[in-house]
C-alpha cells in the first residue's frame, strides 16, 4: 500500500471537463430499453394520429383550350395584325381561377351550405367513417354516429346571419328544434322535416329535406358568404397545363383541373361543375362577340339603305333633267374603280372602328391600318382628277352613278357579314372541350399514414437519445475511481451496488417528514457474507489496518458530501466485517438529526448519543449489543435543538476518549459534510476520515468542496470509498471498470 499521506495533503488536480464519446455510447446501451419506450410509445402515437385525421381524396378532370380567330364584321383581320389570332392558355387558367367561374360554381353546387354532424370529441371522425353506429348507453347524447344523417333542402339567411353556427336539433316524430349558436346562443324554434318553416322574424328560411338521427343528436348549419365560400373552393383547386415545353411559350393548351377535399362526392360534383361553367362561358364569350359585331352592322345597314335611295333619286332626277345621258367607256371605267376603292376604304374603316377600341393610334397595327387607308385616299383623289377633265355633264353623271354603285355595294357587303355572323352566331360552340370527367381516387392522398409514422418513430426514437444523452452530459457524477484519484484524493475501495442490499432497505415516512426516506433493515454483513460488497468492505479493512497504523488514534470517522450516498451502510458493514475478524467494534451514529442506524438492529432512536451529550444517560446505558459478536453500537438518540453545539462540549470529547479505550476501532456516521458542520467538528477528534462518494451521484466538484470544507477545519481526509459501482456499459466503455466474484 503506498502512503497516502502526501497525496491527501497534495493540492486537488482541476476536473476534466472533456466529453466522451466511448461513455456516451455506454449510456445509450445502458438505456436501450427506455429509448425503445420512449421510441414505442412516439410510434403508437403517430399510428393514432394517422387514424384520427380526416382522410383527404384528390379528384382531377382534363380540358382543351383551342385556338380560335376573331370575329371580324366585315373580314379576317391577320393581314392587319400580321399574325393569328390565339386564345392565350395563362389567361384561360387565370378565368378558370376567377370569381366569375367559381362563384358559379358556389351557387351550383350549394358550396355556400355546410353541415356538419356534432362528432365524439377526438374520435368521433375516425368511429363514423369505420361505420360503428350507436351504442345503447349513448342513447340521448347529442353525438353523431355511423348511419345518422342530415339532408337540407334549402338554406336562406339574412347577410348579418351568415357565417353563424344554427344548431339543428333532432327531436320526435319528425320534429326538430333549431337554435342559434356562436357568442349569443338563443332558441330559434321548432319545425317539422320536408316543410319550409321560417325563424327570426324571416331572416332564416330553411327547409331539411330529410332526418335520420334519434332524438337528440345536433348538427350545425352554416351558411357561409360568398366571398368565403369561393375563397374556399379557390384554395383547394388547381389548374396545371400539361406538356407545356419548358423556356417556350408554346402550350398544349391541355389543362388539368384537381381539386381536393374530404368528400369524394362533392369534389365530383364541384369539379364537374367547374369544367362545365368555364365551357359555358367561353361559349357565351364567343357568341357575344358575334352579337356585338352583329348590333354594329345592324346600326349601320339602315343608315346605308337610306344613303343607297337618296343616291338613286339624285341620279335619276340629273338623267330626267339633261334626257338621258350615256356614260362612255372611260368612264364606265372609272365608276367601277370608284367601286372598289370605295368599298375597301369602308371596309377599312370599320376595322379602324374595332381597332380603336383595342389600341392607341400609336400601336403599328393601327399605324399599318392609317397608311393603307391613307393610299386608297391618294388614289381615289387621282380618279377626282381624271373626273374633272370630263365634259361637265359627264362629270355629274359619273359622280352620281358612283354614289350608288359605291353605297349599293357597300350596302350587299353588310347584309351578307350580317348573316354571316347570324350563322355564326347560332352555331357557336367555343373554343374548349371537356376531354375527360371528373374522376376522383379511391384511396386518400392524406394523411400518409406510414410516412407520419415513420416520422413519430423517428421523433420519438432522436427524443429518447437526446434525453439519455443530456441527462448523461448534466450528471457528472463519479462513475470510476480513476476519477477521484485524478482529482488528487485516493481511494481506499470500490463497493459494488448489492441486490441483496436492496432487499433490505424499506422506505420510512415520519409525520414531520415532507417525503418518504430509505432506512436500512439489516446488516447485509450478517445475512449475506459472500456478497461481492461484503468483499469490497473487507478489503477496506485491510487497507484501513495500514492507514491507521500511524493515525494519533483508533477513530474512524465516515463521511460525504451530501445524504442518501450510503455511508451509514458503509459504517454498519464495515462494522460487522471488522468485529468478525474479531476486533472490538463499536459504530456510533452522529447524525443526530436523521440518523437511522437504529433501524439496521432492530432498535430505536432514543437513548442514544443526544441523551449522553446532554446529561441525562450515562456511557454504559447507551450503548447497546447488535447481536452480532464484538460489534456494538450507539444510536443517535431524540433530535436535540442544537447537536452542533453539544458535540462542541467535553462530554463529547470525554465519550470518545473512554470509548477508544474500551474499544479496538470506534467508527462514527456523520451528516453530510455539505449540509451541517458536524462532520468538521467529528473530524477534529478523529485521526482518520474517510469520504464516500456515491456512483453516478455526487460530481468531482462536491468532493473537491466537501473535502477543502474539512480541510479548513483542521481535518485530513485520508481518502475516499466510491459506494454503490454498477456494471455499466457507459462505465466499461468509458472507464474500463471491471469487477469479478469469485465463489
Amino acid at each position: 500500500m503506498t502512503d497516502t499521506s502526501n497525496t491527501a495533503a497534495s493540492p486537488m488536480a482541476p476536473v476534466d471537463n472533456k466529453i466522451d464519446l466511448a461513455r456516451l455510447f455506454g449510456l445509450l446501451l445502458d438505456h436501450k430499453w427506455l429509448i425503445l419506450a420512449i421510441t414505442l410509445l412516439f410510434a403508437l402515437g403517430g399510428v393514432v394520429y394517422a387514424l384520427l385525421q380526416t382522410p383527404v381524396y384528390r379528384g382531377d378532370a382534363l380540358v382543351q383550350v383551342e385556338r380560335r380567330s376573331t370575329v371580324s364584321p366585315l373580314g379576317d383581320l391577320s393581314e392587319v395584325f400580321g399574325q393569328e389570332g390565339e386564345s392565350s392558355t395563362a389567361a384561360e387558367v387565370q378565368i378558370l381561377q376567377s370569381r366569375m367561374v367559381l362563384g358559379q360554381v358556389v351557387d351550383r353546387v350549394g358550396l355556400d351550405t355546410v353541415v356538419s354532424p356534432n362528432l365524439l370529441p377526438v374520435v368521433g371522425g375516425f368511429l363514423v367513417r369505420r361505420g360503428i353506429e350507436r351504442p345503447a348507453f349513448m342513447a340521448g347524447k347529442p353525438w353523431v354516429w355511423a348511419g345518422e344523417t342530415l339532408a337540407l333542402g334549402r338554406l336562406e339567411v339574412a347577410d348579418s346571419l351568415r357565417g353563424m353556427p344554427l344548431i339543428a336539433t333532432a327531436g320526435e316524430a319528425g320534429d326538430y328544434r333549431l337554435r342559434l349558436g356562436g357568442e349569443m346562443p338563443r332558441e330559434l324554434g321548432q319545425g317539422r322535416v320536408g316543410e319550409l318553416a321560417s325563424f327570426a322574424d324571416g331572416d332564416i328560411q330553411i327547409r331539411i329535406a330529410e332526418l335520420q338521427a334519434p332524438p337528440g343528436t345536433e348538427f350545425t348549419l352554416i351558411k357561409r358568404s360568398r366571398p368565403t365560400a369561393i375563397n374556399g373552393l379557390g384554395s383547394r383547386l388547381s389548374v396545371n397545363e400539361l406538356g407545356a415545353g419548358r423556356g417556350t411559350s408554346i402550350g398544349t393548351g391541355m389543362l388539368r383541373l384537381t381539386l381536393t377535399g374530404p368528400d369524394r362526392s362533392e369534389i365530383r360534383r364541384s369539379l364537374d361543375a367547374v369544367a362545365e361553367t368555364f365551357l359555358t362561358q367561353n361559349v357565351e364569350r364567343q357568341s357575344a362577340e358575334a352579337e356585338q359585331s352583329l348590333a354594329f352592322l345592324e346600326e349601320q345597314a339602315p343608315e346605308l339603305r337610306d344613303q343607297l335611295a337618296a343616291a338613286e333619286n339624285r341620279l335619276n332626277e340629273y338623267r330626267v333633267e339633261q334626257d338621258s345621258v350615256d356614260l362612255s367607256s372611260e368612264a364606265q371605267s372609272v365608276i367601277q374603280r370608284f367601286i372598289e376603292l370605295d368599298s375597301r376604304l369602308s371596309e377599312l374603316e370599320f376595322q379602324e372602328a374595332e381597332l380603336a377600341e383595342r389600341f392607341t393610334p400609336s400601336h403599328p397595327n393601327y399605324q399599318a391600318l392609317l397608311r393603307q387607308k391613307s393610299q386608297l385616299q391618294q388614289q381615289r383623289a387621282d380618279l377626282d382628277e381624271r373626273v374633272n377633265e370630263m365634259p361637265a355633264a359627264q362629270q355629274e353623271v359619273v359622280r352620281r352613278t358612283r354614289d350608288v354603285e359605291v353605297t349599293q355595294a357597300i350596302y350587299v357587303n353588310v347584309l351578307n357579314k350580317m348573316q354571316e355572323l347570324q350563322v355564326a352566331r347560332a352555331g357557336t360552340v367555343g373554343n374548349v372541350r371537356i376531354i375527360d370527367d371528373a374522376l376522383v381516387g379511391p384511396f386518400p392522398i392524406a394523411p400518409r399514414k406510414s410516412l407520419i409514422v415513420i416520422i413519430a418513430t423517428v421523433l420519438g426514437g432522436m427524443l429518447g437519445v437526446g434525453i439519455v444523452l443530456l441527462r448523461g452530459l448534466l450528471n457528472r457524477g463519479v462513475e470510476s475511481p480513476e476519477q477521484i484519484e485524478s482529482a488528487g484524493l485516493p481511494v481506499y475501495a470500490t463497493v459494488p451496488l448489492s441486490d441483496e442490499q436492496r432487499k433490505l432497505v424499506r422506505r420510512v415516512k415520519h409525520r414531520r417528514d415532507r417525503q418518504a426516506r430509505e432506512v436500512v433493515s439489516g446488516v447485509l454483513a450478517e445475512r449475506h457474507l459472500a456478497d461481492t460488497s461484503i468483499e469490497a468492505l473487507r478489503s477496506l479493512r485491510t487497507s484501513l489496518h495500514f492507514a491507521m497504523l500511524e493515525a494519533s488514534n483508533n477513530r474512524l470517522m465516515i463521511s460525504g458530501p451530501s445524504p442518501g450516498i450510503g455511508k451509514t451502510f458503509i459504517s454498519i458493514n464495515l462494522g460487522a466485517v471488522c468485529a468478525q475478524a474479531g476486533q472490538r467494534v463499536l459504530v456510533v451514529d452522529a447524525d443526530m438529526r436523521k440518523g437511522h442506524m437504529h433501524n439496521a438492529f432492530k432498535g430505536r432512536s432514543k437513548e442514544g448519543l443526544s441523551e449522553l451529550l446532554s446529561g441525562r444517560k450515562g456511557l454504559l446505558e447507551i450503548i447497546r449489543s447488535s447481536g452480532i459478536e464484538g460489534l456494538d453500537y450507539v444510536a443517535r438518540g431524540e433530535s436535540p435543538p442544537n447537536p452542533s453545539e453539544l458535540m462542541m462540549t467535553s462530554r463529547f470529547t470525554t465519550f470518545l476518549e473512554e470509548v477508544s479505550q474500551r474499544y479496538d476501532l470506534v467508527i462514527i456516521d456523520t451528516p453530510p459534510v455539505l449540509a451541517v458542520t458536524d462532520a468538521a467538528v467529528v473530524g477534529a477528534q478523529c485521526g482518520t476520515t474517510l469520504m464516500v462518494a456515491r456512483f453516478q451521484t455526487n460530481p468531482i466538484r462536491e468532493l473537491q468542496i466537501a473535502t477543502r470544507r474539512l480541510e479548513t477545519a483542521g481535518v485530513t481526509v485520508k481518502g475516499s470509498i466510491l459506494n454503490a459501482m454498477e456494471r455499466k456499459a457507459a462505465t466499461s466503455y468509458g472507464y474500463g471498470y471491471y469487477n469479478y466474484s469469485y465463489k
